[in-house]
């Protein structure tokens, strides 16, 4: 992977990111090749320059599907905030432990829950923490939202077994499942994070870790037809059209 940038304005970021992250830049006289993270003035973009891949994918909160889904995604009646249990005046603490790009924390945040996000992939990381500035900078309601949002960098097994903060009411789990069906692969999203990110294997680790940290439940996102991750059966089940979720209670939220 290497790191380039659209302009003047880009290439101290680009300089940065690349030393921060280890990878070269992309000398202006080499083709582009494999995956590419630009530095632009729309934003950090993560994008596949071989023949037939999917566009870039960058965090983008401020405009596109997810704007659209805060505005018409259903409130608290979506299915991640039934599961982490938003209802009436209840906004648990939530820890999104398998961030990603942030879009299942950004719905919890836009209903008003405070969400602390945990990434391990670098550039992942580097994906949503470039979308989560760029969200504070737009002001308005975006940037509210964007304030209730915090990221860390690191990995969640660890960090939850050494936890130092508040104890969070609700872990959000929703670990790499390995497919073995192409078809499976549709989202571009996932076709790039993949060769990156790799499957999570230590799942059942990271089951056992949160249920021992969060203080009233653990919620594990699954595709709907997928076995539920290794270790203690699941409490309840709230199933959608093509993922689920796995309920883990350990007290009952209370506003």
């Amino acid at each position: 992977m290497r790191v380039s940038w659209d302009g003047p304005a880009s290439r101290e970021q680009a300089l940065q990111l690349a030393e921060r992250l280890g990878l070269a830049l992309l000398d202006e006289a080499e083709a582009a090749a494999g995956l590419l993270l630009e530095c632009t003035g729309q934003g950090l973009q993560l994008r596949d320059c071989s023949p037939g891949a999917p566009g870039a994918v960058r965090v983008d909160f401020v405009e596109g599907a997810l704007a659209h889904r805060r505005v018409h995604g259903g409130g608290a009646g979506q299915m991640v905030a039934r599961a982490v249990g938003v209802r009436g005046a209840l906004r648990p603490r939530v820890l999104d432990a398998t961030a990603g790009l942030g879009r299942d924390a950004f719905v919890l945040a836009a209903l008003g829950c405070e969400v602390l996000m945990i990434e391990r992939q670098p550039v992942i990381a580097a994906l949503l923490a470039d979308g989560l500035q760029r969200a504070l900078v737009a002001g308005g309601e975006v940037a509210q939202i964007a304030a209730r949002m915090q990221l860390i960098e690191g990995d969640a097994i660890s960090l939850m077994a050494d936890w130092q903060g508040p104890v969070p009411q609700v872990i959000h789990l929703d670990p790499m499942f390995p497919h073995r069906d192409k078809s499976a692969l549709v989202k571009k999203e996932m076709r790039l994070f993949r060769p990156l990110a790799g499957d999570d294997p230590d799942a059942p680790q990271l089951l056992a870790a949160a249920l021992a940290l969060a203080s009233h439940r653990v919620v594990v996102k699954r595709p709907r037809k997928a076995p539920a991750i290794e270790g203690p059966p699941a409490s309840a089940r709230l199933d959608g059209q093509s993922s689920r979720y796995d309920i883990y209670g350990k007290r009952k939220l209370e506003a």
